[in-house]
Parts: structure tokens; sequence; C-alpha cells
């Protein structure tokens, strides 16, 4: 068994844990510009403004911004069929609200695109992967804004056109089901999508839903925007989702992992169904929570369906009604599973989960599905004569392809894409780490800004390359 040979193999990357150049050819500050540097045990800061002496990843990435055709060029070396990016709204917008966008930033994705293009890659563009401008959390108080769902619309509008007939696949969000009132959050969540500690928001519940709601919202009116400019636009919105078993088949502990599963699947179930779901509505009823413009959007829920689902998968958790202790717990809520292996930042490695939540996510809404990010982070450590030997991503990497096969080939899962996180090392978006790294590719650099960003392909790069190019009939 082979995949078909349209299979868009490759990876994904997003702006800022890549580009760097923060504040070059017009770039505004953007809220992942005033995060610092952190660690699995040290969380990232969240500052008001640039600190001296004070280490902001961001601000050089992997350099991305003028190494790009160095990076294109081995990942077409490996055989990518396609890359996804992301699109820093401040590199556009720097200040959200600008009368005329900044031309520089569109000429840099605008090379970027053909950059890709020269090599037969298919550029996959998101719209929002944690990048806002600065002055729209300043002025327009961020997503709790309707306000700020017309800029989007607007930013939205101007990369559409710039790229229009050269980008086929687009994508409006990255991980937005990560905010919910019923969920805890932590500060670097509420912060990577909103700009906001969850800390130091007033009425927190009320909040987050208003803010999940406005940016589902903004979705779908930008899935019929982007419909619009051009009909062969494929859009589709990306969700970061963990499957929870549960602990015991104890009847609550089944309900408590049914419940777990699917507490952030609502803002899918709303792009996919035409409408934002009642069931969600009862739970804020609940809370004593109450959306305002209900009737009046839901003309956009109905013209705004996704075409695909991206789907992020890293690990799954173990649900139970017991009270778990924080030793147990899982990164994403529930319980750590004791039949896994656990990564070195502490994320359970299950591949069959992959199998499973792809035939769940598939079953339950009969769309295509992309996968956009599955990956292993890891501290690569360069050996004597320089060779990088990533034995244990390459298994990792084995077993997750051959449940993806099986989905595919065994369950009738209409899957079409797997992009790799990340396929060049990059800066992590939640610790902050250089050391941390995911890619086939090591980039010279370090947590204390040291190295010089050369680029070495890893052992894993050419086990990827040559998966590509026999199509995966090994798995």
């Amino acid at each position: 068994m082979k995949f078909s040979q349209d299979f868009l193999w490759g990876g994904s990357i997003a702006a800022h844990q890549t580009e760097g150049a923060f504040d070059q050819d017009g770039k505004g500050l953007g809220i992942m510009d005033l995060l610092t540097s952190g660690s699995y045990l040290r969380p990232r800061e969240i500052t008001k403004e640039i600190e001296s002496g004070k280490r902001y990843p961001s601000h050089e990435g992997i350099d991305f911004y003028h190494r790009y055709k160095e990076d294109i060029r081995l990942f077409a070396d490996m055989g990518f069929k396609a890359l996804r990016i992301s699109i820093d709204w401040s590199r556009i917008f720097p200040n959200g609200d600008d009368v005329q966008p900044n031309q520089q930033g569109i000429q840099f994705y605008s090379d970027l695109v053909d950059e890709l293009l020269k090599y037969g890659i298919e550029p996959i563009v998101t719209l929002y992967h944690f990048e806002m401008p600065m002055a729209i959390v300043e002025k327009y108080d961020t997503w709790k804004n309707r306000a700020t769902i017309d800029l989007y619309l607007r930013f939205c509008q101007v990369m559409g056109e710039a790229l229009k007939g050269r980008v086929k696949y687009w994508i409006t969000f990255n991980e937005m089901n990560h905010i919910d009132p019923k969920t805890e959050v932590s500060d670097i969540f509420t912060y990577i999508l909103a700009g906001l500690k969850n800390s130091e928001i007033e009425e927190p519940q009320k909040t987050l839903a208003v803010i999940s709601y406005n940016m589902t919202l903004a979705s779908v009116k930008a899935v019929k925007l982007l419909h619009d400019l051009d009909p062969k636009n494929e859009v589709g919105c990306v969700f970061g989702l963990t499957p929870s078993y549960p602990k015991t088949c104890q009847p609550e502990n089944m309900l408590k992992s049914f419940q777990d599963t699917l507490q952030e699947f609502y803002q899918i179930d709303a792009m996919v169904g035409g409408r934002f779901p009642k069931y969600k509505l009862f739970e804020y009823q609940k809370m004593g929570i109450t959306l305002d413009y209900l009737d009046e959007n839901q003309p956009a829920f109905a013209e705004g369906k996704i075409d695909f689902i991206g789907l992020n998968y890293y690990m799954s958790a173990v649900s139970t009604i017991k009270e778990r202790s924080d030793q147990e717990g899982a990164f994403f809520g529930g319980e750590l599973n004791p039949y896994l292996e656990k990564s070195e930042w502490g994320w359970s490695i299950d591949s069959v989960g992959l199998r499973y939540l792809l035939n769940f996510v598939y079953h339950k809404y009969h769309l295509p599905i992309m996968i956009c990010e599955n990956g292993l982070g890891a501290e690569d450590i360069p050996s004597k004569d320089g060779t990088i030997n990533d034995d244990y991503r390459i298994d990792y990497l084995q077993k997750h392809l051959s449940e993806l096969k099986k989905a595919i080939f065994e369950d009738g899962v209409e899957c079409f894409g797997y992009l790799m996180w990340g396929p060049i090392d990059l800066i992590s978006a939640t610790t902050g780490e250089m050391k941390k790294r995911y890619g086939f590719i090591y980039v010279n650099k370090h947590d204390d800004g040291s190295g010089d960003l050369s680029r070495v392909p890893k052992k894993s790069y050419y086990w990827y390359r040559d998966m590509i190019s026999t199509q995966g009939v090994n798995l």
C-alpha cells in the first residue's frame, strides 16, 4: 500500500517562531514579541514592553526572514509537497488599523510563496497563528471587541488578494480551541491566542466565552470572504485535539472521557454545522453567560462552512472522576497514561491515539482532514563529527505514520496531507526554548543566544526523504 502521488507530505512552521526580523521592513510589535525565553520548569514571562537584559526569542527566531531560500531548498531536497506557513498580521498592518497595509510585508510573503512554488511545494497559509499586532490589544481590547473581527477580515482580504491564484489552501486560525471558559487555561495560552493574561481578566469565564465566540465568528466570515475572492480556494481551520481515554470502564469514567474528548470540539461543530451549537449556549447559560447578537450572526455561520479540518495531534490523556495529583496531570488536562512513554518534556507518546482521533473526527464530520502538526520535541545533541543521530524521532514518526496509514487504508479515513511540526528547529511557543528541538534540520542556535544559525540535516532528514520518495510503502 502506497500513499497517492498527490498526498501532501511536508511540514509546518509559524512566523513568530522562525522569522525573526521583528522590527525590520515596517513590521509592528506583535504579542509574541513581548514573551521572554523560558523552559519546561520556568514559564515564559509576559512583559508590557521590551525590557533590557531579557531575551525575547521571536526577535531573531531562526532568521527565516533572511534565510528562507536556503531552508526551502533543504525542504525541496527532502521531496516536500507542501509547507504550512503563517503570516504575521503585524508585518502587514503594524498597528492593526493602519490606513494602508505595509507593502514590504506583503512583498516578503509574496516572494516566499513564489519560492515555494518554484520547487513545486504547495504553500498552505495560516492567517492567525498567535500573531496579533500589540496595538490591537491596547487600542481595541483584542477579541473582546467586535471591531477586531473587521480588522482581521481586512487583513484576510489584503492577503487573499495579494496571493490569489498562487495559494489554494488557507487556514483561518491555529488552535483557537484552547480558549474555553469551562477549561482551566494558563496565562500563556490566553496570551498567545488573545494577548491577555488569564489571571488578570475580569470575569474570566464570560470574557473567554466572548473571545471564543468572536474568534469563531471571525473564522466563518473569513471562509466566506476567501471563497468569494476565489472559488478555487480551499479553506479550513486548525484544531489542537487531545483524545482522552477512560481510566477504567466504570460508567462514570466512560462518560468523563467522552466529555473531556469533546470539550474542545464545539468550534468545529460551528464551522461544519452552519450554526453556533445550542449545547454550548446551554452550557453558557448554566454558567450565567449570555452572548449578544446571536440571531444577527446566524447567516455568517451558514455561509462560512469550512472545506477541510486541520488536525494538530501530539498526545492523548486519561479521564477519571477521581481528583488527580499534580504529578499525574497531563499537559492539556486529564491524567498521564501509565502504559505510554513520555517525551523529555512530559508529553505522552501515543501513536495509536493518532489513528483513534482521525477516525473519531472523520466519522463525526465526514470532511477531509489534513494533519497540520505532529512531532517530537527532544534535546538533540550533535556527535563529535557534527552529525545528529535522532533515531528516537525516526521511531516516533515511523510509528505515527504507520497508524496514519492504517487509518487511511484500513479504516477509510479521508486524510490528504501530513505536515510534521516543525521540519526545522524553531523556538518553542509554550516554553520559548531552542533546546526543545523538533526539526529534520538542526539550527545552530541555543537558549543563551549563541550559535551561528547554520543548518545541518539530521538523520531523520534522510529518513523522511526516503519515506516520501517511496510513498510510505515501508511504513
